[in-house]
């Protein structure tokens, strides 16, 4: 039996190794043959995709976000076309898997370890989606969420591209408790914390390069657990990046772990330097006058900051943004990302836009170039238009050469990244800025790597 499994890509994919094919690959049977391809590194040409190939796969297999989701439809739908069996996963049609049917044979709602094996049980016999035990005809899903211990090593023998960056991706825990309104990570892991077991995790760890990312939504996620990992990791000598949340980032103690352990920058959501926009969506955890001395104790011990920052929330105004930027330049964050707000499928905040009539776009993951129409919905204080412009403003302003100059200290921020990459990844991103966010080109991204661990 052959399985292929594809990463869709689009315009804002990063050059990032998918930890979802390096684990389903460790979940399959050793006489099942496994190939990938990842359409960001080397596009899929839909109408000669199969043509030349000894036999065709057996079965193909998809993960689907909602940012792919028209790339991927197309391309399981090219491969049903000439007689292959497809099957989806993912978070997007974990939301949607009425949907995703239409474009499969079947569909895996949920995580998958637990269900790969019964999958290509059933694929084999010929009996993919028909199975007595699916309670939806052609769905796959849990009666929960399954448990994180005694887990595969992901076979990451399947990237040989040099065009990723390289880093080995790795992931520790599953769930979050935290009420983001616009956040779709608990429609797919839960409300709850899952944890794997630090010594499974450290085995892992001695398998991988230098260089790690972790996929935890929240890397400090639970002190305890974050305490026992990260002191278990200080002999390994890594290099790591992760995403965290801001509610344990104000204790010294948190910072000074990860430190020690490797940590060399982390991701973090700040949304907004608003108090009042930060709890109407539910993210209690961020208190904005804490903000720059966060910034600071993490500079001091050697951690660049990447700060997200979401515009179009309902409690925004057009000064807002100027004052967005203007903290990221007084704080001197390495970099910052501003995405407009985006109602993903499957979220609270979804589900109130589409019972508030203010949805423009109901099914925007369907369009070919889904960042032309953003934002996808009636802001309330705002014409969209106006969002919009506000968006491309911050962004150029954030990236503009002066800006660049002002953000850069050394005896501010002690990382390897502020002091080897503070310059190619920033002038990166200021044609970024220009090019694409400003000037639309969609092509931007298939002549120039923006090779960050953290993209767009």
């Amino acid at each position: 039996m052959h399985v292929h499994l594809i990463a869709p890509s689009n315009e804002d994919s990063t050059y990032i190794k998918p930890l979802w094919v390096a684990t389903l690959a460790a979940h399959t049977p050793a006489d099942v043959e496994v190939t990938f391809r990842d359409d960001g590194i080397e596009p899929i040409d839909l109408s000669r995709e199969l043509d030349g190939l000894h036999r065709p796969p057996d079965l193909v297999g998809i993960s689907v976000s909602s940012k792919t989701a028209a790339r991927a439809y197309a391309i399981a739908d090219a491969y049903r076309a000439r007689g292959v069996k497809v099957v989806l996963g993912g978070i997007h049609v974990t939301a949607l898997p009425e949907e995703g049917r239409e474009h499969a044979d079947a569909v895996v709602a949920g995580e998958a370890e637990g269900l790969w094996r019964e999958v290509l049980a059933d694929a084999r016999a010929g009996k993919l989606g028909r199975t007595r035990s699916l309670a939806s005809p052609g769905i796959y899903r849990h009666e929960g969420f399954p448990t994180l211990e005694g887990l595969p090593i992901p076979r990451r023998d399947l990237f040989t591209s040099r065009r990723y960056v390289p880093f080995d991706v790795v992931q520790t825990t599953r769930g979050c408790p935290f009420p983001c309104e616009f956040c779709s990570v608990s429609t797919y892991n839960g409300t709850t914390f899952r944890f794997r077991p630090v010594p499974e995790v450290i085995r892992e760890l001695e398998t991988t390069g230098p260089r790690v990312l972790f996929g935890d939504d929240n890397v400090m996620v639970h002190a305890r657990y974050s305490h026992e990992l990260f002191e278990a990791m200080v002999p390994l000598k890594k290099a790591w990046v992760a995403q965290a949340s801001l509610a344990v980032l104000d204790k010294l103690e948190n910072v000074e772990i990860m430190a020690r352990a490797g940590c060399k920058a982390l991701f973090i959501g700040f949304e907004s330097v608003d108090d009042a926009t930060v709890r109407s969506v539910g993210k209690r955890q961020n208190k904005p006058t804490k903000y720059a001395d966060i910034v600071r104790k993490l500079a001091d011990n050697g951690i660049a900051v990447w700060g997200s920052f979401v515009f179009g929330l309902d409690e925004d105004r057009p000064e807002s943004f100027d004052r967005t930027v203007e903290f990221c330049i007084r704080s001197k964050l390495t970099m910052a990302l501003f995405a407009l707000l985006t109602p993903y499928p499957g979220t609270r905040l979804y589900k109130r836009l589409e019972a508030e009539r203010r949805l423009t776009k109901p099914r925007w993951w369907l369009e070919a170039d889904h960042d032309a129409g953003a934002p996808f919905y009636a802001p309330k204080q705002m014409p969209r238009e106006v969002l919009r412009e506000a968006w491309i403003k911050s962004w150029r302003a954030m990236y503009s050469y002066g800006s660049i100059a002002r953000r850069y200290d050394p005896a501010f921020d002690h990382s390897w990244i502020q002091n080897l990459a503070y310059w190619p990844i920033n002038l990166l991103m200021h044609e970024l800025a220009e090019r694409k966010i400003a000037g639309g080109d969609r092509s931007f991204r298939k002549h120039r790597a923006l090779d960050v661990p953290f993209g767009l």
